[in-house]
């Protein structure tokens, strides 16, 4: 029996698309999960491994439905060998059922992961040049240098913080950071 697996991350996103491919490929039965992928705790996932029988076949659209790290994929991979099923992903056209389908979900899970892991030293790496030419993230300042030690003095001088932030037309929480 196919059975396939749907998920997206918000409440607000719509899993039709993921529906409608899982049916073309002829999934009989579909659990749908609208949960984050780095959050262990999926119900729907759950119940679907509880549910494999020998000769499954788990199948989804993509490899980021189902795990967010190349080490919780392949867990979750594991398990569903354990169980005698196995492991299909429509988009990059892995079939675990054969020993081809099986390296080649290796050899893709690992370009997923050392991909990410680039996206993230990238990142940090624009962020570090930008630190170092003066720019800092984030949001800008709402009070100036000149405001927040105004702000402390009148502080000080032992005014309410909610007069404080009234006049500033800032709120409270910022002016306990000042």
């Amino acid at each position: 029996m196919l059975i396939g697996y749907a998920r997206v991350s918000t409440k607000d996103q719509n899993l039709d698309a993921q529906i409608d491919a899982l049916e073309a490929a002829g999934a009989e039965r579909i659990f749908k999960e609208k949960v984050t992928g780095k959050t262990r705790q999926r119900p729907e996932l759950d119940r679907l491994l509880d549910h494999l029988r020998a000769d499954d076949v788990v199948v989804i659209t993509k490899y980021d439905r189902l795990a967010r790290s190349l080490k919780d994929l392949i867990e979750i991979v594991e398990r569903i060998r354990e169980r005698g099923a196995g492991f299909r992903s429509l988009a990059e056209d892995i079939d675990t059922t054969t020993p081809t389908g099986r390296l080649i979900f290796h050899v893709f899970g690992s370009i997923a992961e050392f991909e990410r892991e680039r996206i993230v030293e990238r990142t940090k790496e624009g962020l570090a040049a930008a630190r170092r030419r003066g720019r800092a993230g984030g949001r800008p300042a709402v009070l100036t240098a000149e405001q927040r030690a105004e702000v402390r003095r009148m502080r000080d001088e032992g005014r309410r913080t909610s007069e404080i932030a009234e006049l500033f037309k800032v709120s409270t929480q910022t002016v306990r950071r000042a």
